[in-house]
């Protein structure tokens, strides 16, 4: 819902304002001006726009500039990251939904492209699926042969997710056969998050499993952040998407990760050229 104007905006809307936050997060910085050309609609509607997106803690406005508001210290909201590279998410999703057997205990973070695993999930019931975040839990709430667990706590509305103590202690005492995650950013291999306290939760996550899978788009070996949350050799499998060159892949193989991409098989570490990961 816009909070701009109280009102749910429409498609036009929506494709326009992420067609800002996109060109915003590209450039890092702009001019309003230059924006309003870029996206070819009136002043008032940009700035409009801009309003809404800043609401939801997306961009900030700063003397005629916008900037992205989710480098460093806050990941985007979960209504705009669902959306973000939707094809990269599905090869993922799909890579990451043949590691499932049926029987097992899964466990998905707050990440958006979960949403996408999820909806896969009720082919490979029975499962019992863990999660933290709500969008997750509303793909599988309906589903048959989906027992479902959500760890609550405190609720963050820009991640969708619960978070705090009460979900660090939930997850301390559970085992599953298998925690699949992402992170925000991959840097020299290893795997960071903006926020520290999801970063604990993710932690507990992998703690909690006996097989742990990351699965990261090629576009978080371009990013940064600001907490460590695991090197990529901690991972059982790590599983990137079709788009991940081959420099990226190696820099994971040489920490001694194995690596998956979503188009072709797995491989050892050191094994093969990255175009055959």
């Amino acid at each position: 819902m816009s909070a701009a104007s109280g009102r749910r905006p429409s498609g036009k809307q929506q494709d326009r304002r992420r067609r800002i936050t996109d060109l915003v997060m590209d450039a890092g910085t702009m001019r309003i001006d230059d924006l309003v050309s870029a996206v070819e609609a009136s002043a008032m509607t940009v700035y409009r726009d801009l309003a809404d997106l800043e609401s939801q803690g997306l961009v900030h406005r700063n003397r005629g500039h916008v900037s992205v508001a989710s480098s460093l210290l806050y990941e985007a909201a979960a209504e705009y990251r669902v959306e973000q590279n939707r094809a990269e998410k599905e090869q993922l999703a799909a890579a990451a939904a043949e590691l499932v057997e049926p029987g097992q205990a899964l466990m998905l973070d707050d990440s958006t492209t979960g949403m996408y695993l999820a909806r896969l999930l009720p082919d490979r019931a029975p499962l019992t699926v863990v999660t933290n975040h709500r969008g997750v839990f509303d793909e599988l709430v309906a589903a048959q042969g989906i027992q479902l667990i959500c760890i609550g706590g405190d609720y963050l509305p820009w991640a969708d997710a619960f978070v705090g103590g009460m979900a660090l202690d939930s997850l301390r005492n559970m085992r599953v056969d298998l925690t699949v995650m992402s992170v925000s950013a991959v840097t020299d291999g290893i795997c960071f998050y903006p926020q520290q306290e999801m970063v604990q939760l993710k932690k507990a996550m992998l703690a909690s499993a006996r097989r742990r899978v990351l699965y990261v788009d090629h576009t978080k070996f371009r990013r940064r952040a600001l907490h460590a949350v695991a090197p990529a050799e901690d991972f059982d499998l790590v599983i990137v998407d079709a788009q991940t060159s081959a420099e990226d892949i190696e820099v994971l193989r040489d920490r001694g990760a194995l690596v998956e991409q979503a188009s072709g098989t797995a491989s050892a570490p050191g094994a093969g050229s990255a175009g055959q990961a």
